[in-house]
């Protein structure tokens, strides 16, 4: 099943959108089979209506085991891009023949190796698929206003200190979310080092659509490596 853009808008509004994502080298990726489809069906148990994830293989298993619509990337790194989420047509098609339901991509301003803009490739995608639900990943407000006035259905804050030009914070860019929120006429959705309920409820109240937190959730090594350098910390200080 594939939603439609009126049903995304219905069930992602105000609600926890969780990304399930396990890169090669990362302790949760399995060369054999995607395990992701675990990590989600936990999600939908939990009551989130709509998952993110990367790759063909677990777009198409997340779909199969939680009928729940997916937000799909593709990360891979190609010379003289400087952008590795869902970067040129070859991944979108990938994305667009699993059914993706939201296809993400980096709306940055960054390089490009092909030499088009983000403005070319946008009309590009949508010139091939006039039906597709684009949500563009952004780290500044400039990139977000550039990415609607381009056409697409959904800005998220995403890439906000993953730029070397991004505000680099410990948390999430609240800042971004409400300029965006109060200035764009389509659905803002936070994302971006969130790690706590109660941060991701101030995106909210900041005036985010829907919120999307990955890390704190689906990434067990970065939430063991939070408790296991909190603890050395303490124990630094205490001389223990």
């Amino acid at each position: 099943m594939k939603y439609s853009k009126s049903e995304l808008l219905n069930r992602l509004k105000g609600q926890l959108i969780v990304s399930c994502q396990a890169l090669p080298g990362e302790p949760l990726y399995v060369p054999e089979k995607s395990v992701m489809y675990l990590m989600a069906r936990a999600a939908k148990e939990a009551g989130a209506p709509c998952i993110r994830t990367s790759g063909i293989r677990d777009v198409t298993a997340i779909k199969e085991e939680t009928g729940l619509p997916v937000i799909g990337i593709i990360k891979i790194n190609y010379d003289g891009y400087d952008s590795y989420i869902t970067p040129t047509m070859k991944e979108v098609d990938e994305l667009a023949s699993a059914d993706a339901d939201i296809v993400a991509l980096d709306c940055t301003m960054r390089n490009r190796g092909d030499g088009t803009t983000i403005n070319d490739f946008i009309a590009q995608i949508k010139e091939k698929y006039p039906d597709i639900v684009l949500m563009a990943d952004i780290s500044t407000y400039e990139e977000g206003v550039n990415a609607w006035k381009c056409g697409v259905d959904f800005v998220g804050t995403t890439l906000s200190g993953y730029t070397s030009y991004s505000p680099q914070k410990d948390g999430p860019d609240t800042e971004l979310v409400r300029r965006l929120s109060e200035d764009l006429e389509i659905p803002v959705i936070a994302e971006g080092k969130i790690h706590t309920p109660d941060q991701a409820v101030q995106m909210l109240e900041a005036g985010a659509f829907a919120v999307v937190v990955g890390g704190a959730i689906t990434r067990p090594l970065e939430i063991a490596a939070r408790f296991v350098d909190k603890i050395k910390e303490y124990r630094n200080e205490e001389k223990l």
